[in-house]
């Protein structure tokens, strides 16, 4: 376990400054670290020694030190040296050691309460007072699902708990091998500023993860909660702006759960609607254009120009009337005339709507 490894390096660091051998057992007797061989009659003089209520007490020219956790013993810290030195060094080792299992325990506690908020694991009631018992306070929250597509999130893990303030408000987990979760306290930020720096935190998070590990990863957010409860609600807008995003708008990097427009409502329909639709706009077979990278090119230049001939003549280097032909070319195909609002906005629909299908059937 990570704390015995953490007490272990703390015990030796403490013997080579002191040259004085110790061990740290559990309250059971179980040996939990030592930088010597532990004497085999000691449990016996831990059971002893648990009955007492002094502080140390010295056995057969050995010291042991009771090491308690919210009033428990949770540990038992022993060594041979019987002199006035060693009752100080054994009470500065202890808390020391106190200390470092308290910091360790409560930080997994809390990031393994996050985890159970996220996956739904636990009641109301239970979050309450779990919450206050951790003393993690209501403040305005927002989740960050950062995604790393294919690869491992190790790295990315650490990464992300550097870049945040772990030790406030903010915490890091996962819940699977390719996704990190942020929880990010955001009660600083103003409510008109707030828009534009949660998009800013996204992009931090993109840029630096490029930069420091050459990982390209796409980052999505849900809305601000002030409930702690309430941020599995904030983490499940993040993840299905993940999910909306990979499929309607591949090219952005960072998605807001509030910004996902008509993608969000699409990817809520059902399969059977989708391929009525379908075959409503386009009829039996789905026109080979949606496939022709150079049409598809022209139709979104288009779009991005509000149906303007002229600007969209301008930025594919075109003239206009070349522009003209090919809008009629791609109208003879697909059976609408993009050129009119109505059928522009059924197109566009119908393409999100095939993207969605397609989606459905890899994953099915």
């Amino acid at each position: 376990m990570i704390i015995n490894q953490k007490i272990q390096k703390t015990i030796e660091e403490i013997y080579w400054i002191t040259s004085v051998e110790m061990s740290v057992f559990t309250s059971r007797g179980k040996i939990v670290a030592s930088t010597e061989n532990a004497d085999k009659n000691i449990i016996d003089k831990i059971f002893r020694f648990i009955q007492v209520m002094d502080d140390d007490t010295i056995d057969d020219n050995t010291r042991l030190f009771k090491i308690e956790v919210d009033g428990d013993v949770e540990y038992i810290l022993s060594f041979e040296n019987v002199s006035k030195e060693g009752a100080m060094l054994g009470k500065m080792a202890a808390c020391q050691i106190k200390n470092l299992v308290i910091n360790t325990s409560d930080k997994f506690d809390r990031n393994n309460f996050i985890q159970n908020i996220l996956l739904g694991n636990l009641l109301a009631v239970d979050i309450l007072g779990k919450a206050k018992k951790l003393h993690i306070d209501n403040k305005l929250r927002i989740a960050y699902v950062i995604d790393t597509g294919e690869k491992e999130n190790d790295i990315v893990l650490e990464l992300v708990k550097n870049l945040s303030d772990t030790r406030t408000g903010d915490f890091v987990v996962t819940l699977d091998a390719h996704s990190v979760v942020l929880i990010k306290d955001i009660s600083d930020i103003s409510e008109e500023d707030q828009e534009e720096e949660l998009e800013a935190i996204a992009k931090r998070l993109v840029d630096n993860l490029l930069m420091e590990a050459m990982i390209k990863v796409r980052v999505g957010y849900g809305n601000p909660v002030v409930q702690i409860g309430d941020i599995a609600s904030s983490f499940r807008e993040a993840k299905m702006a993940i999910q909306v995003g990979r499929v309607f708008y591949a090219e952005k990097e960072t998605i807001s759960y509030g910004r996902l427009g008509i993608g969000r409502l699409i990817y809520q329909l059902p399969m059977s609607l989708c391929e009525m639709f379908i075959k409503e706009v386009f009829g039996e077979e789905i026109p080979d254009i949606l496939d022709d990278e150079e049409a598809m090119s022209t139709i979104n230049k288009f779009f991005e120009n509000n149906l303007n001939i002229s600007e969209t003549a301008r930025q594919l280097y075109v003239h206009r009337n070349t522009l003209v032909y090919r809008l009629e070319r791609i109208e003879k195909a697909i059976g609408l005339d993009i050129r009119t609002f109505d059928d522009a906005m059924t197109f566009r629909i119908a393409v999100m709507v095939i993207a969605h299908l397609k989606d459905m059937k890899n994953e099915s």
